[in-house]
């Protein structure tokens, strides 16, 4: 069974990344703190572990795909300090500690929150990147970062097409909220390892699959877990009448939906061989997690 050892190596890895880049940026003191705090503080470090995996399942290695885990790292930090803000979800824990606005001040938190954005793109415009790989991934990030928005939006203040279903309207929030990173996180990583166009395709389906079956899980944990154990606020969801898996499907189908996905996505890695073993481990950890 896969568990968090999985992320040992490549965590390291992003971590001293993201002191450097920080260390780097020239940044005021009370906004240098702030920004580390809201950054570094602690995680798996999931996109950016699927970033480096699929890199290396492309024939890549890890080094050539650390600025652009970086970058995405940053976006998704970005999103959870902003997410967390009292216009938004207003809530007070983020894995287990105070979250930016009730340690800094919501000013603060807005502005490192804004800051975390060109310091992702300034990472994936400069270094010795060859130019094409840049703009691609720019691209790719920008992509997925406005996709991100969208699900926030659609999950937070509603306007999804009325034609859609229910079930339908909850996979498009998670595709976007949620999954849009992970599965940018894939296709960044294959750039980066300058996978051919049938890698590009089977990364990219793995990457929907996963992105969506996370999303599924988190649900889960949100009505079954307790708060001390996630490190963060459980059941607001379903108190403000947000559509999820469980309460759309009940959870013991939205667990056959989680592995539903886990099977689609082990079966798109099958034409890269055994060069995406850690991708399955990975899925097979997202399945399973309990936090």
């Amino acid at each position: 069974m896969a568990d968090e050892s999985l992320f040992t190596r490549t965590a390291g890895l992003v971590e001293r990344e993201l002191q450097r880049l920080m260390a780097d940026a020239q940044l005021p003191p009370d906004l240098l703190e702030a920004t580390r705090y809201g950054v570094l503080g602690g995680g798996k470090r999931l996109r950016p572990t699927l970033v480096i995996l699929s890199c290396e399942a492309s024939g890549g290695e890890s080094g050539s795909a650390l600025h652009a885990a970086a970058a995405l790292e940053l976006v998704h930090c970005f999103s959870l300090v902003h997410d967390d803000l009292p216009a938004l979800d207003d809530d007070p824990l983020r894995r287990g500690a105070p979250t930016l606005h009730v340690h800094s001040g919501e000013a603060m938190a807005i502005l490192a929150g804004d800051l975390m954005l060109p310091l992702a793109f300034h990472e994936l415009a400069g270094g010795e990147t060859p130019p094409e790989i840049a703009a691609a991934l720019v691209k790719e990030l920008a992509d997925g970062t406005k996709a991100m928005v969208i699900g926030q939006v659609f999950d937070t203040l509603g306007g999804m097409p009325a034609e859609l279903s229910p079930e339908d309207q909850l996979r498009l929030v998670h595709r976007n909220k949620t999954g849009a990173l992970l599965r940018t996180a894939c296709r960044m990583g294959a750039c980066c390892g300058s996978a051919s166009g049938e890698t590009l395709a089977a990364l990219t389906s793995y990457g929907e699959a996963v992105g969506l079956m996370f999303q599924v899980v988190d649900d889960l944990l949100d009505v079954t877990q307790t708060a001390e154990h996630i490190g963060k606020a459980t059941g607001k969801d379903e108190a403000l009448g947000k559509l999820t898996y469980p309460g759309l499907l009940g959870v013991e189908r939205s667990r056959q939906v989680v592995m539903e996905l886990q099977d689609q996505a082990i079966a798109s890695l099958d034409s890269i061989g055994s060069a995406a073993d850690p991708l399955k481990e990975l899925c097979q950890y997202m399945a399973l997690r309990t936090k």
